[in-house]
């Protein structure tokens, strides 16, 4: 064991163990090829048995690291590396064997991907239906298994619902494969009639046939433990044994046919903590009874499968179990040996900053430092080694004066700037201390905001260890953060440190820097625009600037789409966090616009209430320009008509269109749309040729429209309004006419409704639109009227959520949804009750024309109080609603 001979001389008591842990960076891709080289080697030996389940494990590699440093980035390029020789970076080498002999699979265990053990291990099969043949002893277990546990569904269905048929283009192959096996099973145990029904049967034959070794099933009687998986309890326990089976499967193929699967298990870190390890324990399995496969897992902490303790919680641990895996220290990323089996990508996990501070002081074999503090210094150095070094110095240090070290005692280390900026020219500290302003940055935004004339320095910055690169990212380089914190808050005792007029002059130039990468830089594109705007707010915010120019630009622009990403939260609030004590409210402009761009943003998770509340509160501060007062009023005013206050919203439009500001045609399209909803549509409609793009003048139109039952022309408008955003690259819009689509066209085709529908999740899945995502479920409803499923009870649910979000509007909308469901049911009490809820919802006029196409769907007389001014005739309306209804009777009459 090293020893860290400064930690020693630094205490007179010489019970204290110092022990010394240094990394090294790797070549990763290189450890990926030395350990599959050796896996195939010991594969192929003679002595290899697929059924053996006591030999030592060595048919892994470990990939950790701290969150952000390309992990999952690294376990796609493997794949893809895997796949196809084209695929594999210039840079990386070619490895000695033939990737055809190679079977790549890469699953993603992230929390926000939904994954769990049973689609693993369906993801698993899918890759192997490639080759093109049953795994006839897996087969049966998985489909045993599917019976018990998913009774009634079809396993294609749920491929298809799930999203496994889109992934896998071999995935149709999966049912015929199984389903092949089975009758093969049946045929060869002379069972009468269909084997879809008879599985039961089906399984207790071939127990009992495996059992007495009849000849008839020769072909399962070599795989020893079939018949015991097939006896068990068909649950996931049962199922993670079951890859057994697979595993003796895939050893049967021929010899021309063999492959060697190598699944890569990404973001491991999220199946779990470190105190449940139920899934943990599944996947383990795996890994283990696929011996002949090859396994990369990537995460952010280490795999701990060798250590003894584990025992209970895991099947198989301990050094012996997992020799490659036995190392209690941190991986060096020197080694690259086959022994070797666990590597840092990066710096270190949490966890390992907390084992490397516990290992690095200890006496009588026990941490030093307690388990707190060591917590608590392992958050603050985001990995970096250096930020342990010094803390363990620091530790040191208070202890010899006598005092208890706290958290509080470790912060910023100034020693951090010396020993970073130690062997840097004055031009690169100089270059250093300006990009410590910025998230990210490229060499000529760096020259730019150090004020350099030349790209010298910032190039040779880049080529130091604390700079971080992400080639795919907007800017490749970024300091690391402990770093990046330390040269912005640390005192700085170096002699050739700022000023804080120095540090205002480069913020300045900063936000200068930043405004003409947005405006003049080589990608100007949306998320050009929200990296600018999220350090552009912040620079101006902490440093008080007051030219908000470019930002003021930045801002229209973000809100000319409604994709809603996160920016900067605001440095005031109007109160606390408890909701009771009141703090100051912004008191410079760049406060004030940091404040509107985050009550915009906010408004897709936050009660219309609040919104409205927070803009009023802004407005009231005086602190915003003529143009972005105009912004902050229309805003306002959207929330008013989404909480119904018509008047309100009314005014504030006005406002903003007579100010013939940017917003203009924004405002105009509101007062459309208000007279739409106050049953107006010859007003309404006047309006429409004035709009253009900005104003959204096809889907003002569709939305006209659509109330006259007009479903084929509002298709159009929508269909035209969807062509136009793709044509002005506006992701937001598509989205929300898309799902508009299939909204209208689901009373009229619910088969074509289905696909759009599937289409406009598809729009919305990366974008941030609740208003949208309610118009979505509302089609859902539409889609589904009249039959026997649960539209009555989602739409109970969603005009509960809606009404919650502060988002009352819907509610006609959902109350005339299942309006349609009743009268395609010709459930006359139902729809009267509907209909008594509809009259209630829209007594202020508002969305009235709803209760005259309500009654149209049932075939009741017209409103004798109805003031809605049509475009068309009322009769024709009615007849066009009313004939949705019996076509949708005729549609089901016919699949049933």
């Amino acid at each position: 064991m090293a020893r860290d001979l400064r930690m020693l001389f630094g205490v007179n008591d010489r019970s204290i163990a110092a022990e010394d842990a240094f990394t090294n960076r790797q070549a990763q891709w290189q450890a990926v090829v030395t350990t599959l080289t050796d896996h195939l080697h010991r594969v192929a030996s003679p002595a290899f048995d697929v059924e053996d389940l006591v030999s030592p494990r060595h048919n892994i590699l470990v990939g950790h690291g701290v969150g952000g440093i390309g992990k999952s980035t690294f376990s796609r390029k493997i794949e893809t590396a895997l796949t196809h020789q084209s695929g594999r970076p210039a840079q990386w080498g070619a490895p000695s064997w033939p990737i055809e002999r190679i079977l790549p699979l890469r699953i993603d265990l992230a929390r926000s991907t939904g994954i769990d053990f049973e689609r693993v291990v369906l993801s698993l099969r899918l890759a192997i239906a490639a080759l093109g043949r049953p795994m006839p002893a897996f087969d049966l277990a998985l489909r045993r298994h599917w019976e018990r546990n998913h009774p009634g569904e079809p396993l294609e269905e749920y491929l298809r619902r799930g999203g496994l048929f889109s992934r896998f283009t071999n995935a149709v192959n999966l049912p015929q494969q199984m389903q092949s096996t089975l009758s093969d099973v049946a045929q060869a145990l002379a069972l009468p009639g269909t084997v879809g029904g008879a599985l039961g049967q089906l399984t207790t034959t071939l127990v009992g046939a495996l059992r007495e070794r009849r000849q008839t099933v020769r072909a399962l009687a070599g795989c020893a433990r079939l018949a015991d998986i097939l006896e068990a309890e068909p649950d996931l326990e049962t199922l993670s044994f079951a890859t057994h089976l697979l595993a003796w499967d895939l050893a049967q193929l021929p010899a021309t046919q063999q492959v060697i699967p190598v699944i890569l298990f990404d973001t491991f870190e999220d199946i779990g903590d470190r105190t449940n390890r139920d899934l943990e324990r599944l996947l383990q399995r795996i890994v283990w009874l696929m011996p002949q496969a090859f396994f990369v897992i990537t995460g952010r902490n280490r795999l701990q499968w060798a250590e003894d303790g584990l025992h209970g919680q895991l099947d198989w641990t301990g050094p012996a179990a997992w020799p490659g895996l036995a190392d209690h220290l941190p991986a060096s990323r020197g080694n690259t040996g086959p022994a070797q089996r666990q590597i840092l990508l990066g710096d270190f996990s949490p966890e390992d900053c907390e084992d490397h501070l516990a290992r690095r002081l200890s006496r009588d074999g026990q941490p030093l430092i307690d388990e707190n503090l060591r917590h608590a210094i392992a958050a603050r150095s985001h990995g970096l080694p250096l930020y342990l070094d010094l803390a363990v110095m620091r530790f040191l240090e208070i202890r010899r004066s006598g005092r208890d070290p706290q958290p509080a005692d470790f912060g910023d280390f100034p020693a951090l700037i010396s020993r970073t900026v130690s062997d840097l020219t004055t031009d690169e500290r100089h270059v250093l201390r300006s990009v410590s302003l910025l998230d990210a940055f490229s060499v000529p935004l760096a020259t730019q905001v150090a004020g350099l004339t030349h790209d010298a320095a910032a190039l040779r910055l880049t080529e130091r260890p604390f700079i971080r690169e992400d080639p795919q990212g907007l800017w490749p380089f970024h300091l690391h953060q402990v770093v990046r914190s330390a040269i912005r808050h640390a005192e700085d005792h170096t002699d050739d440190r700022w000023s804080p007029q120095d540090w205002h002059r480069a913020a300045t130039r900063a936000l200068a820097a930043l405004g003409h990468e947005w405006r003049h830089g080589p990608q100007r594109d949306r998320t050009m625009l929200i990296d600018c705007l999220r350090q552009g707010l912040r620079l101006a915010r902490d440093h008080h600037l007051e030219d908000l120019n470019w930002l003021t630009d930045a801002a229209f622009a973000y809100t000319e789409d409604s994709v809603w990403e996160p920016l900067a939260p605001p440095v005031h609030t109007s109160a606390s966090s408890s909701g009771t004590e009141p703090q100051a409210g912004p008191d410079t402009p760049a406060d004030a616009l940091a404040e509107l761009l985050a009550a915009i943003t906010r408004r897709q998770h936050e009660h219309r209430e609040r919104t409205a509340e927070r803009l009023t509160a802004v407005l009231d501060t005086g602190l915003l320009s003529g143009e972005l007062s105009d912004l902050a009023l229309y805003y306002r005013a959207k929330a008013h008509k989404d909480l119904a206050r018509t008047d309100e919203a009314l005014d504030g439009m006005r406002q903003v269109a007579e100010a013939e500001g940017r917003l203009a045609p924004r405002a105009r399209r509101g007062l459309a749309q208000l007279a739409r909803i106050r049953g107006d549509f010859p007003t309404a409609l006047a309006a429409v040729p004035s709009l253009g793009w900005k104003g959204r003048h096809h889907r003002v139109l569709a939305h006209i429209r659509f109330p006259h039952g007009d479903i084929e022309r509002a298709a159009a408008a929508f269909e035209a309004a969807r062509t136009e955003a793709e044509q002005h690259n506006a992701p937001g819009e598509r989205a929300i006419a898309q799902t508009l689509l299939a909204l209208v066209t689901a009373f009229t085709d619910p088969l074509r409704a289905d696909d759009e529908l599937a289409l406009a999740h598809q729009y919305l899945a990366p974008l941030d639109q609740r208003a949208t995502a309610f118009y979505a479920a509302v089609a859902a409803l539409v889609r589904d009227a009249g039959t026997d499923g649960d539209v009555a009870d989602r739409a109970t649910a969603l005009r509960a959520e809606s009404t919650v979000a502060g988002l009352p509007w819907l509610t006609p909308l959902i109350e005339t949804a299942i309006a349609f469901h009743h009268a395609v049911r010709d459930a006359h009490d139902d729809l009267n009750a509907t209909l008594s809820r509809l009259r209630q919802e829209t007594v202020s006029g508002d969305f009235a024309y709803y209760v005259d196409i309500a009654t149209a769907m049932g075939d009741l007389p017209q409103p004798a109080e109805s003031a809605v001014q049509w475009l068309d005739d009322a009769h024709t309306v009615r007849e066009r609603w009313r004939g949705m209804v019996t076509a949708r009777q005729d549609h089901l009459r016919g699949v049933q």
